[in-house]
Protein backbone atom coordinates (compact mmCIF):
# COMPACT_ATOMS: atom_id res chain seq x y z
CA UNK A 1 0.00 0.00 0.00
CA UNK A 2 1.62 3.12 -0.81
CA UNK A 3 0.90 5.96 1.70
CA UNK A 4 -1.73 8.29 1.20
CA UNK A 5 -3.98 10.36 3.47
CA UNK A 6 -7.28 11.10 4.81
CA UNK A 7 -7.79 13.93 2.07
CA UNK A 8 -6.48 11.82 -0.07
CA UNK A 9 -8.58 9.20 0.25
CA UNK A 10 -11.97 10.72 0.64
CA UNK A 11 -10.74 12.30 -2.28
CA UNK A 12 -10.50 9.55 -4.45
CA UNK A 13 -13.71 7.46 -3.56
CA UNK A 14 -15.86 10.64 -3.88
CA UNK A 15 -16.37 10.43 0.28
CA UNK A 16 -16.93 12.47 2.81
CA UNK A 17 -14.55 12.88 6.14
CA UNK A 18 -16.70 12.24 9.34
CA UNK A 19 -14.22 13.06 12.56
CA UNK A 20 -11.34 12.78 11.12
CA UNK A 21 -7.80 14.61 10.98
CA UNK A 22 -7.59 15.15 6.73
CA UNK A 23 -3.67 15.15 7.18
CA UNK A 24 -3.56 11.63 8.96
CA UNK A 25 -1.80 9.07 6.85
CA UNK A 26 -2.98 5.64 5.76
CA UNK A 27 0.35 4.13 6.09
CA UNK A 28 -0.82 0.32 6.26
CA UNK A 29 -2.98 -2.09 4.56
CA UNK A 30 -6.55 -2.02 3.59
CA UNK A 31 -8.75 -4.26 5.63
CA UNK A 32 -12.35 -5.53 5.66
CA UNK A 33 -11.86 -7.80 8.78
CA UNK A 34 -11.34 -5.55 12.00
CA UNK A 35 -9.18 -8.51 13.16
CA UNK A 36 -6.45 -8.29 10.46
CA UNK A 37 -6.46 -4.38 11.07
CA UNK A 38 -3.02 -3.31 11.94
CA UNK A 39 -1.68 0.26 12.83
CA UNK A 40 -1.69 3.04 10.42
CA UNK A 41 -4.32 0.56 8.10
CA UNK A 42 -7.69 1.59 6.88
CA UNK A 43 -10.95 -0.44 7.88
CA UNK A 44 -13.82 -1.26 5.49
CA UNK A 45 -16.81 -1.55 7.22
CA UNK A 46 -19.43 -3.36 4.99
CA UNK A 47 -23.18 -3.52 5.60
CA UNK A 48 -23.68 -7.89 5.11
CA UNK A 49 -26.06 -9.93 5.56
CA UNK A 50 -25.69 -11.26 8.80
CA UNK A 51 -22.28 -9.05 10.16
CA UNK A 52 -22.63 -5.36 9.95
CA UNK A 53 -19.05 -4.08 9.82
CA UNK A 54 -19.81 -0.98 11.26
CA UNK A 55 -20.35 -2.68 15.11
CA UNK A 56 -17.13 -3.02 14.61
CA UNK A 57 -15.61 0.39 13.70
CA UNK A 58 -14.75 1.19 17.35
CA UNK A 59 -12.68 -1.89 17.78
CA UNK A 60 -10.65 -1.38 14.81
CA UNK A 61 -9.47 2.43 15.45
CA UNK A 62 -8.72 0.91 18.79
CA UNK A 63 -6.53 -1.77 17.33
CA UNK A 64 -4.98 1.40 15.24
CA UNK A 65 -6.87 1.62 12.07
CA UNK A 66 -6.65 5.43 10.66
CA UNK A 67 -9.67 5.74 10.24
CA UNK A 68 -13.75 3.71 9.03
CA UNK A 69 -14.38 3.52 5.57
CA UNK A 70 -18.74 2.92 5.64
CA UNK A 71 -21.34 3.83 4.85
CA UNK A 72 -22.82 5.82 8.21
CA UNK A 73 -21.67 7.27 10.93
CA UNK A 74 -20.48 5.86 14.18
CA UNK A 75 -19.93 8.21 16.97
CA UNK A 76 -16.07 9.03 18.06
CA UNK A 77 -14.83 7.05 14.77
CA UNK A 78 -13.25 9.14 12.37
CA UNK A 79 -14.95 8.10 9.12
CA UNK A 80 -14.78 8.19 5.25
CA UNK A 81 -18.70 7.98 4.62
CA UNK A 82 -19.42 6.83 0.74
CA UNK A 83 -22.81 5.48 -0.83
CA UNK A 84 -20.96 2.19 -2.07
CA UNK A 85 -18.14 1.25 -0.14
CA UNK A 86 -17.27 -1.89 -2.72
CA UNK A 87 -17.21 0.45 -5.59
CA UNK A 88 -15.12 2.66 -3.62
CA UNK A 89 -12.18 0.10 -2.80
CA UNK A 90 -12.18 -0.25 -6.58
CA UNK A 91 -11.55 3.53 -7.52
CA UNK A 92 -8.79 3.60 -4.56
CA UNK A 93 -7.17 0.16 -5.48
CA UNK A 94 -6.99 1.89 -9.11
CA UNK A 95 -4.99 4.89 -7.90
CA UNK A 96 -2.66 2.90 -5.92
CA UNK A 97 -1.94 0.69 -9.66
CA UNK A 98 -1.56 3.87 -10.85
CA UNK A 99 0.96 4.91 -8.80
CA UNK A 100 3.53 2.56 -9.24
CA UNK A 101 4.47 3.20 -12.29
CA UNK A 102 7.18 0.21 -11.90
CA UNK A 103 4.66 -2.51 -11.41
CA UNK A 104 3.37 -5.07 -14.21
CA UNK A 105 -0.03 -6.28 -13.75
CA UNK A 106 -0.50 -9.75 -15.12
CA UNK A 107 -3.77 -10.63 -15.96
CA UNK A 108 -5.55 -13.99 -16.40
CA UNK A 109 -8.83 -15.62 -16.77
CA UNK A 110 -10.50 -19.24 -18.22
CA UNK A 111 -13.20 -21.58 -17.00
CA UNK A 112 -10.87 -23.79 -15.18
CA UNK A 113 -7.51 -24.03 -13.61
CA UNK A 114 -6.86 -20.12 -12.83
CA UNK A 115 -6.14 -19.99 -9.09
CA UNK A 116 -3.18 -22.98 -10.00
CA UNK A 117 -2.02 -21.34 -13.01
CA UNK A 118 -2.07 -17.96 -11.03
CA UNK A 119 -0.08 -19.57 -8.24
CA UNK A 120 2.25 -20.91 -10.86
CA UNK A 121 2.84 -17.50 -12.54
CA UNK A 122 3.25 -15.78 -9.13
CA UNK A 123 6.50 -18.72 -8.03
CA UNK A 124 7.95 -17.83 -11.35
CA UNK A 125 7.99 -13.92 -11.05
CA UNK A 126 8.82 -13.82 -7.31
CA UNK A 127 12.22 -15.05 -8.85
CA UNK A 128 12.51 -11.73 -10.64
CA UNK A 129 11.03 -9.56 -8.33
CA UNK A 130 8.53 -8.97 -5.57
CA UNK A 131 5.30 -9.81 -6.48
CA UNK A 132 1.82 -9.76 -5.37
CA UNK A 133 -0.80 -12.19 -5.78
CA UNK A 134 -3.96 -13.05 -4.07
CA UNK A 135 -5.05 -15.60 -1.39
CA UNK A 136 -6.23 -19.00 -3.16
CA UNK A 137 -9.38 -17.68 -5.48
CA UNK A 138 -10.20 -13.92 -4.13
CA UNK A 139 -10.88 -12.99 -7.87
CA UNK A 140 -14.08 -11.11 -7.48
CA UNK A 141 -15.47 -7.33 -7.13
CA UNK A 142 -13.90 -7.73 -3.71
CA UNK A 143 -10.60 -9.99 -3.94
CA UNK A 144 -9.85 -8.12 -6.64
CA UNK A 145 -9.02 -4.22 -5.40
CA UNK A 146 -8.11 -6.26 -1.75
CA UNK A 147 -5.26 -7.61 -3.62
CA UNK A 148 -4.25 -4.68 -5.46
CA UNK A 149 -4.05 -2.72 -2.20
CA UNK A 150 -1.38 -4.21 -1.33
CA UNK A 151 0.93 -3.22 -3.86
CA UNK A 152 3.58 -1.11 -3.05
CA UNK A 153 6.83 1.04 -4.19
CA UNK A 154 8.95 -2.28 -4.41
CA UNK A 155 6.21 -4.44 -5.84
CA UNK A 156 7.19 -5.16 -9.36
CA UNK A 157 4.49 -7.78 -10.41
CA UNK A 158 0.72 -7.97 -9.42
CA UNK A 159 -0.52 -11.52 -10.83
CA UNK A 160 -4.57 -11.09 -10.61
CA UNK A 161 -6.63 -13.65 -11.28
CA UNK A 162 -9.73 -12.63 -12.77
CA UNK A 163 -13.14 -14.33 -12.19
CA UNK A 164 -16.84 -13.52 -13.84
CA UNK A 165 -20.02 -14.62 -13.17
CA UNK A 166 -21.54 -12.11 -16.42
CA UNK A 167 -20.49 -10.03 -19.36
CA UNK A 168 -18.74 -7.19 -18.21
CA UNK A 169 -17.64 -8.42 -14.36
CA UNK A 170 -13.91 -9.09 -16.43
CA UNK A 171 -14.18 -5.65 -17.96
CA UNK A 172 -15.02 -4.01 -14.42
CA UNK A 173 -11.68 -6.17 -12.69
CA UNK A 174 -9.61 -4.63 -15.78
CA UNK A 175 -10.49 -1.42 -14.83
CA UNK A 176 -9.52 -1.70 -11.29
CA UNK A 177 -6.25 -3.15 -11.78
CA UNK A 178 -5.61 -2.54 -15.62
CA UNK A 179 -3.46 -5.69 -17.24
CA UNK A 180 -0.04 -4.99 -19.16
CA UNK A 181 -0.04 -9.26 -19.87
CA UNK A 182 -3.55 -11.04 -19.82
CA UNK A 183 -3.43 -14.43 -19.75
CA UNK A 184 -6.18 -16.60 -21.38
CA UNK A 185 -6.50 -20.43 -20.41
CA UNK A 186 -9.52 -21.80 -21.64
CA UNK A 187 -13.42 -21.44 -22.44
CA UNK A 188 -15.53 -24.10 -20.60
CA UNK A 189 -18.98 -24.39 -19.64
CA UNK A 190 -18.40 -23.39 -15.66
CA UNK A 191 -20.79 -21.23 -14.41
CA UNK A 192 -22.96 -21.81 -17.82
CA UNK A 193 -26.06 -21.75 -15.93
CA UNK A 194 -25.50 -17.67 -15.52
CA UNK A 195 -23.62 -17.11 -18.79
CA UNK A 196 -26.11 -19.06 -21.01
CA UNK A 197 -24.15 -19.97 -23.71
CA UNK A 198 -20.57 -21.52 -24.15
CA UNK A 199 -20.30 -18.63 -26.84
CA UNK A 200 -20.74 -15.73 -23.58
CA UNK A 201 -18.45 -17.52 -21.45
CA UNK A 202 -15.71 -16.79 -24.33
CA UNK A 203 -17.23 -13.56 -24.78
CA UNK A 204 -16.84 -12.30 -21.11
CA UNK A 205 -12.80 -14.26 -20.96
CA UNK A 206 -12.00 -12.54 -24.07
CA UNK A 207 -12.42 -9.09 -22.52
CA UNK A 208 -9.27 -9.64 -20.28
CA UNK A 209 -7.39 -8.86 -23.69
CA UNK A 210 -9.84 -6.37 -25.38
CA UNK A 211 -8.70 -4.17 -22.31
CA UNK A 212 -4.84 -4.60 -23.20
CA UNK A 213 -3.06 -1.42 -24.54
CA UNK A 214 -0.88 -1.70 -27.97
CA UNK A 215 2.25 -1.98 -25.91
CA UNK A 216 0.76 -5.14 -23.60
CA UNK A 217 0.62 -8.74 -24.39
CA UNK A 218 -2.18 -11.33 -24.96
CA UNK A 219 -0.72 -14.99 -24.18
CA UNK A 220 -3.61 -17.34 -25.52
CA UNK A 221 -3.86 -20.71 -25.25
CA UNK A 222 -3.31 -22.54 -28.77
CA UNK A 223 -4.41 -25.90 -28.11
CA UNK A 224 -8.39 -24.01 -27.03
CA UNK A 225 -10.16 -22.63 -30.68
CA UNK A 226 -11.83 -20.19 -28.78
CA UNK A 227 -9.40 -18.63 -26.81
CA UNK A 228 -7.20 -18.77 -29.90
CA UNK A 229 -9.42 -16.80 -31.82
CA UNK A 230 -8.96 -14.09 -29.44
CA UNK A 231 -5.86 -12.84 -31.13
CA UNK A 232 -8.44 -10.81 -32.87
CA UNK A 233 -9.48 -9.24 -30.74
CA UNK A 234 -6.44 -7.18 -29.19
CA UNK A 235 -4.17 -4.66 -30.31
CA UNK A 236 -1.69 -6.26 -28.33
CA UNK A 237 1.33 -8.42 -29.23
CA UNK A 238 -0.21 -12.42 -28.78
CA UNK A 239 1.93 -14.73 -28.20
CA UNK A 240 0.40 -18.57 -28.06
CA UNK A 241 1.52 -21.60 -25.73
CA UNK A 242 0.50 -25.09 -26.15
CA UNK A 243 1.06 -28.17 -27.43
CA UNK A 244 0.16 -27.18 -30.97
CA UNK A 245 1.85 -27.03 -34.08
CA UNK A 246 1.79 -23.04 -34.22
CA UNK A 247 2.50 -22.16 -30.41
CA UNK A 248 5.05 -20.09 -29.65
CA UNK A 249 5.80 -21.56 -26.28
CA UNK A 250 5.16 -25.57 -27.00
CA UNK A 251 5.52 -28.73 -24.96
CA UNK A 252 6.85 -32.08 -26.85
CA UNK A 253 7.47 -35.67 -26.60
CA UNK A 254 5.01 -34.95 -22.81
CA UNK A 255 5.14 -38.43 -20.57
CA UNK A 256 3.65 -38.99 -17.23
CA UNK A 257 5.38 -40.73 -14.14
CA UNK A 258 3.76 -43.25 -12.22
CA UNK A 259 2.48 -40.51 -9.77
CA UNK A 260 1.18 -38.63 -12.92
CA UNK A 261 3.82 -35.93 -12.90
CA UNK A 262 4.43 -34.82 -16.28
CA UNK A 263 7.69 -34.48 -18.31
CA UNK A 264 8.15 -32.72 -21.56
CA UNK A 265 10.68 -30.41 -23.58
CA UNK A 266 9.64 -27.04 -23.99
CA UNK A 267 10.35 -25.63 -27.06
CA UNK A 268 10.63 -21.21 -27.44
CA UNK A 269 11.83 -19.29 -30.34
CA UNK A 270 15.29 -19.42 -28.23
CA UNK A 271 16.01 -23.07 -27.87
CA UNK A 272 14.05 -25.96 -25.91
CA UNK A 273 14.86 -27.36 -22.94
CA UNK A 274 13.78 -30.79 -20.64
CA UNK A 275 11.45 -29.77 -18.09
CA UNK A 276 10.06 -32.44 -15.36
CA UNK A 277 7.10 -30.95 -13.13
CA UNK A 278 6.98 -31.89 -9.73
CA UNK A 279 3.08 -31.22 -10.46
CA UNK A 280 0.44 -33.96 -10.61
CA UNK A 281 -1.29 -33.95 -13.98
CA UNK A 282 -1.78 -33.93 -17.31
CA UNK A 283 -3.68 -30.83 -17.21
CA UNK A 284 -0.41 -29.13 -15.46
CA UNK A 285 1.36 -29.05 -18.35
CA UNK A 286 -0.87 -26.35 -19.80
CA UNK A 287 -0.80 -24.85 -16.90
CA UNK A 288 2.79 -24.41 -16.80
CA UNK A 289 3.38 -23.43 -20.61
CA UNK A 290 1.09 -20.67 -19.62
CA UNK A 291 3.39 -19.36 -16.61
CA UNK A 292 6.47 -20.19 -18.88
CA UNK A 293 5.19 -17.83 -21.30
CA UNK A 294 5.09 -14.95 -18.91
CA UNK A 295 7.92 -15.97 -17.55
CA UNK A 296 9.61 -16.17 -20.96
CA UNK A 297 8.48 -12.92 -21.74
CA UNK A 298 9.72 -10.65 -18.42
CA UNK A 299 13.25 -11.88 -19.42
CA UNK A 300 13.66 -15.34 -17.59
CA UNK A 301 16.43 -17.15 -19.57
CA UNK A 302 15.57 -20.62 -20.85
CA UNK A 303 17.59 -22.52 -18.92
CA UNK A 304 16.77 -20.62 -15.75
CA UNK A 305 12.78 -21.29 -16.36
CA UNK A 306 13.48 -24.98 -17.41
CA UNK A 307 14.79 -25.14 -13.14
CA UNK A 308 12.04 -22.95 -12.37
CA UNK A 309 8.98 -24.91 -14.02
CA UNK A 310 10.52 -28.29 -12.20
CA UNK A 311 10.30 -26.50 -8.94
CA UNK A 312 6.53 -25.24 -9.08
CA UNK A 313 4.36 -26.33 -5.91
CA UNK A 314 1.07 -26.73 -5.34
CA UNK A 315 0.49 -23.35 -3.11
CA UNK A 316 -3.67 -23.51 -2.67
CA UNK A 317 -5.31 -26.32 -1.06
CA UNK A 318 -7.18 -29.02 -2.42
CA UNK A 319 -6.02 -28.95 -5.79
CA UNK A 320 -4.50 -32.29 -7.58
CA UNK A 321 -2.97 -32.82 -4.12
CA UNK A 322 -1.87 -36.22 -4.04
CA UNK A 323 -1.22 -38.44 -0.95
CA UNK A 324 -0.06 -41.36 0.73
CA UNK A 325 -1.58 -42.96 3.57
CA UNK A 326 0.31 -45.32 5.48
CA UNK A 327 -2.02 -48.24 4.76
CA UNK A 328 -0.94 -47.83 0.64
CA UNK A 329 -3.86 -45.86 -0.14
CA UNK A 330 -3.38 -42.96 -2.44
CA UNK A 331 -5.44 -40.17 -2.16
CA UNK A 332 -6.06 -37.28 -4.71
CA UNK A 333 -7.78 -34.80 -3.30
CA UNK A 334 -9.23 -32.65 -5.58
CA UNK A 335 -12.38 -31.13 -3.59
CA UNK A 336 -11.75 -27.67 -3.82
CA UNK A 337 -14.44 -27.39 -6.31
CA UNK A 338 -15.61 -28.86 -9.39
CA UNK A 339 -17.10 -27.80 -13.33
CA UNK A 340 -17.32 -30.68 -15.89
CA UNK A 341 -13.34 -29.91 -17.25
CA UNK A 342 -11.67 -29.61 -14.05
CA UNK A 343 -13.40 -33.29 -12.99
CA UNK A 344 -12.63 -34.68 -16.64
CA UNK A 345 -9.22 -33.79 -16.02
CA UNK A 346 -9.43 -35.18 -12.49
CA UNK A 347 -10.67 -38.38 -14.32
CA UNK A 348 -8.10 -39.11 -16.13
CA UNK A 349 -5.48 -38.16 -13.85
CA UNK A 350 -6.77 -41.03 -11.51
CA UNK A 351 -6.65 -43.28 -14.48
CA UNK A 352 -3.30 -42.55 -15.10
CA UNK A 353 -1.98 -42.74 -11.99
CA UNK A 354 -3.86 -45.72 -11.09
CA UNK A 355 -2.67 -47.69 -14.20
CA UNK A 356 -2.69 -51.04 -12.79
CA UNK A 357 -4.51 -50.21 -9.38
CA UNK A 358 -7.95 -50.43 -8.11
CA UNK A 359 -9.71 -46.83 -8.64
CA UNK A 360 -11.99 -45.01 -6.92
CA UNK A 361 -13.73 -41.96 -7.58
CA UNK A 362 -16.18 -40.17 -4.81
CA UNK A 363 -17.65 -37.14 -7.25
CA UNK A 364 -20.37 -34.77 -5.90
CA UNK A 365 -22.72 -31.97 -7.58
CA UNK A 366 -21.61 -29.94 -9.67
CA UNK A 367 -22.97 -26.02 -9.19
CA UNK A 368 -24.40 -23.31 -11.90
CA UNK A 369 -24.52 -26.12 -15.11
CA UNK A 370 -28.31 -24.67 -15.34
CA UNK A 371 -30.03 -26.59 -18.43
CA UNK A 372 -26.27 -28.15 -19.39
CA UNK A 373 -26.60 -30.22 -15.12
CA UNK A 374 -28.10 -33.26 -15.92
CA UNK A 375 -25.62 -33.09 -19.66
CA UNK A 376 -23.02 -32.31 -17.50
CA UNK A 377 -23.61 -34.77 -15.03
CA UNK A 378 -23.79 -37.62 -17.24
CA UNK A 379 -21.15 -37.11 -19.33
CA UNK A 380 -18.59 -37.11 -16.46
CA UNK A 381 -20.09 -40.33 -15.29
CA UNK A 382 -19.69 -41.92 -18.68
CA UNK A 383 -15.94 -40.70 -19.01
CA UNK A 384 -15.73 -42.79 -15.70
CA UNK A 385 -16.68 -45.40 -17.56
CA UNK A 386 -15.02 -45.43 -20.20
CA UNK A 387 -11.64 -44.71 -17.92
CA UNK A 388 -12.19 -47.79 -16.40
CA UNK A 389 -12.75 -46.55 -12.94
CA UNK A 390 -13.50 -49.62 -11.04
CA UNK A 391 -15.66 -47.81 -8.05
CA UNK A 392 -17.56 -44.90 -8.75
CA UNK A 393 -18.92 -43.21 -5.18
CA UNK A 394 -21.67 -40.29 -5.98
CA UNK A 395 -22.59 -38.05 -3.51
CA UNK A 396 -25.96 -36.40 -3.27
CA UNK A 397 -29.08 -36.87 -5.13
CA UNK A 398 -27.81 -33.96 -7.17
CA UNK A 399 -25.11 -35.95 -8.84
CA UNK A 400 -27.76 -38.53 -9.40
CA UNK A 401 -27.16 -38.48 -13.44
CA UNK A 402 -23.24 -38.91 -12.98
CA UNK A 403 -24.32 -42.10 -11.69
CA UNK A 404 -27.16 -42.66 -14.63
CA UNK A 405 -24.17 -41.68 -17.07
CA UNK A 406 -21.72 -44.33 -15.68
CA UNK A 407 -24.25 -46.95 -15.75
CA UNK A 408 -24.95 -46.25 -19.32
CA UNK A 409 -22.22 -47.56 -20.52
CA UNK A 410 -22.93 -51.33 -21.21
CA UNK A 411 -19.25 -52.25 -21.73
CA UNK A 412 -18.13 -50.78 -18.11
CA UNK A 413 -16.61 -53.70 -15.73
CA UNK A 414 -16.64 -51.46 -12.72
CA UNK A 415 -19.38 -50.33 -10.39
CA UNK A 416 -21.65 -47.44 -9.42
CA UNK A 417 -23.34 -46.09 -6.33
CA UNK A 418 -25.24 -43.35 -5.01
CA UNK A 419 -24.97 -42.23 -1.71
CA UNK A 420 -26.98 -39.76 0.96
CA UNK A 421 -24.17 -37.59 1.78
CA UNK A 422 -20.32 -37.40 2.40
CA UNK A 423 -20.78 -39.25 5.95
CA UNK A 424 -22.05 -42.45 3.94
CA UNK A 425 -19.49 -42.28 1.07
CA UNK A 426 -16.62 -41.99 3.96
CA UNK A 427 -18.12 -45.11 5.45
CA UNK A 428 -18.07 -47.08 2.21
CA UNK A 429 -14.13 -46.33 2.08
CA UNK A 430 -13.64 -47.18 5.42
CA UNK A 431 -15.10 -50.36 4.62
CA UNK A 432 -14.16 -51.01 1.37
CA UNK A 433 -10.63 -49.69 0.88
CA UNK A 434 -7.26 -52.10 0.61
CA UNK A 435 -4.19 -51.23 0.16
CA UNK A 436 -3.33 -50.22 -3.45
CA UNK A 437 -6.20 -48.45 -4.03
CA UNK A 438 -6.29 -44.65 -5.87
CA UNK A 439 -9.29 -42.37 -4.98
CA UNK A 440 -10.28 -39.19 -5.97
CA UNK A 441 -12.27 -37.14 -4.20
CA UNK A 442 -14.00 -34.29 -6.78
CA UNK A 443 -17.15 -31.64 -6.50
CA UNK A 444 -18.33 -28.18 -5.80
CA UNK A 445 -18.50 -26.80 -3.13
CA UNK A 446 -21.04 -28.32 -1.15
CA UNK A 447 -18.73 -29.95 1.68
CA UNK A 448 -17.67 -33.20 -0.91
CA UNK A 449 -14.13 -32.16 1.08
CA UNK A 450 -15.01 -33.78 4.29
CA UNK A 451 -14.29 -37.25 2.67
CA UNK A 452 -10.84 -36.25 1.45
CA UNK A 453 -10.20 -34.83 5.33
CA UNK A 454 -11.91 -38.29 6.71
CA UNK A 455 -9.06 -39.86 4.44
CA UNK A 456 -6.33 -37.41 5.11
CA UNK A 457 -7.33 -37.27 9.15
CA UNK A 458 -7.08 -41.13 9.07
CA UNK A 459 -3.46 -41.18 7.31
CA UNK A 460 -2.39 -38.26 9.79
CA UNK A 461 -3.74 -40.81 12.27
CA UNK A 462 -1.49 -43.34 10.96
CA UNK A 463 1.59 -41.52 10.30
CA UNK A 464 1.60 -39.69 13.83
CA UNK A 465 1.15 -36.29 12.25
CA UNK A 466 -1.71 -33.62 11.85
CA UNK A 467 -3.10 -32.50 8.55
CA UNK A 468 -6.14 -29.97 7.43
CA UNK A 469 -6.95 -27.77 4.92
CA UNK A 470 -10.15 -25.06 4.66
CA UNK A 471 -11.87 -24.37 1.91
CA UNK A 472 -12.25 -20.52 -0.06
CA UNK A 473 -14.31 -18.58 -2.42
CA UNK A 474 -14.30 -17.15 -5.56
CA UNK A 475 -15.66 -16.25 -9.46
CA UNK A 476 -15.28 -18.23 -11.90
Amino acid sequence: MIILSLAEVAAVVDGRLVAADPAAQVTAGVEFDSRKVAPGGLFVAFDGEKVDGHDYAAAAVETGAVAVLGTREVPGVPMIIVADPLAAMGRLARTVVDRLPGLTVIGLTGSSGKTTTKDLIAQLTARLGETVAPPGSFNNELGHPYTALQAGPSTRYLVMEKGARGIGHVRYLCEVAPPRISVVLNVGVSHIGEFGSQENIALAKGELVEALPADGLAVLNADDPLVDAMAARTVARVVRYGEAAHADVRAVDVTLDERGRPAYTLLTPEGSAPVRLGLTGRHQVSNSLAAAAVARELGMPLAELAIALGALGLVSTRRMDVFERTDGVTVIDDSYNANPASMAVALRALAGIGNGRRTVAVLGYMAELGDFEAQGHAEMGRLAAELDVDRLLVVGEAAVSIHHGATSVGDWGGESVLLTDQAAAVEVLRSELRPGDVVLVKGSRYRTWEVADALRVEAAEGAGTSAGASAEGGAA
